[in-house]
């Protein structure tokens, strides 16, 4: 089965179940007069909008490339997650207020639900249903990396204890018969953590849209690859751009013998584009860093005075142009320094007292990877 397929087939259970759940518990909570259990109802609603969303946004993702987009529509998915944590944010608001509504009338008038044992069979059975659409959602994001999948398993699993605790609402009212909405107390209770689910929701999206770190685990990997054939001597500055499941594009610089031909170097290169591309499925772009072999002196001064700065994490492609009297490397500075471009001064300050003759051009670079 494809991802593809995976998703809207798991979308496809949940909207069914939902829609019975819907169907349900709304006749119930109508009878017996229960906000808690129609909020369910609607919040099961809301559930079924979700699964929507996501097959139309897998069907959206799944488009072929176009002149106007030419790296397809796969961060579709990243807009479908954040409308979902939306969703769930406006279900947590709208359980809270509903709630107050109720908690207010029923310590007005001193009116409770009507629960008979159908109704509580019901509601308990829900429980154990949502608990189980949110395993399977989770469980197959996880395994196709979907992130509106798993938003929506935990939105299920949040609808759970939602439920759950409208039934232990139920039967303390059955039970005991309080002069105010147990439901409606809890109610609001359990609307704020749906609405910190939300919140979650909508921090994991947002963060895939701005753009995160990316894999480490796939980082190490790339790396290690290329370093595996003997004519790469470094590897760095690689910047990997995800759009959408298995749709990666990366750039990188690996640094050669300067003596290289560019015929040695075209092969080298289409060699390790095709062993990254092949294992890990990473359209890969390399430049190239020319090891220089002269002025070792320069370099030894140069790696002495970095070394006294510790938000310096690497200094790369290093090369002196002895015909134009010109020394070219690349710093990375540590996020947490605030004053990058005074740390570089002082470091060229350093290196051009101790070799006048010489013009440093340093390329300030950020720890992406």
């Amino acid at each position: 089965m494809t991802r593809e397929q995976t998703i809207i087939r798991t979308s496809v259970f949940g909207i069914i179940g939902n829609i019975i759940l819907v169907v349900c518990k709304a006749i119930i909570g109508l009878i017996a007069g229960s906000i808690a259990i129609v909020l369910d109802a609607v919040n099961n609603l809301t559930d079924a909008l979700s699964s929507i969303i996501t097959i139309i946004g897998t069907k959206l993702s799944n488009k072929r490339p176009t002149r106007k987009h030419p790296f397809g529509y796969g961060r579709i998915e990243y807009l479908t997650s954040t409308l979902i944590g939306f969703i769930v944010l406006l279900a947590g608001a709208t359980a809270i207020f509903e709630s107050i509504k109720s908690l207010i009338s029923s310590t007005k008038d001193g009116n409770s639900a009507e629960y008979s044992v159908v109704a509580l069979v019901v509601v308990g059975i829900a429980v154990v249903f949502k608990i189980i659409i949110g395993t399977i959602f989770i469980r197959n994001g996880k395994r196709v990396n979907s992130d509106s999948l798993k938003a929506s398993g935990t939105d299920a699993l949040m609808d759970s204890v939602l439920s759950f605790s409208t039934l232990v609402a139920a039967l303390i009212t059955y039970f005991a018969s309080p002069s105010f909405s147990v439901e409606a107390a809890l109610g609001i209770i359990i609307g704020l953590f749906i609405i910190k689910a939300g919140i979650d929701i909508l921090k994991e999206s947002l963060s895939s849209v701005i753009g995160e770190r990316s894999d480490a685990e796939l980082v190490k990997n790339i790396k290690e690859t290329v370093l595996e054939h003997d004519e790469a001597l470094g590897f760095y500055d690689l910047i990997i751009n995800s759009y959408g499941e298995n749709k990666k594009i990366a750039s990188a610089h690996m640094e050669v013998d300067e003596n290289m031909t560019a015929h040695e170097i075209h092969i080298i290169t289409k060699h390790i584009q095709e062993d990254v591309f092949e294992r890990y499925g990473v359209i890969l772009t390399l430049g190239i860093y020319a090891r220089e072999n002269l002025s070792p002196e320069i370099k030894k001064d140069l790696e002495r005075i970095i070394s006294a700065f510790p938000e310096v994490l690497e200094m790369h492609g290093f090369f002196v142009d002895e015909a134009n009297l010109v020394v070219s490397f690349d710093l990375i500075i540590d996020f947490c320094c605030n004053t990058p471009e005074q740390t570089i001064s002082d470091i060229k300050e350093q290196i051009q007292a101790l070799y006048p003759a010489y013009k440093f051009l340093v390329v300030l670079d950020a720890d992406i990877t």
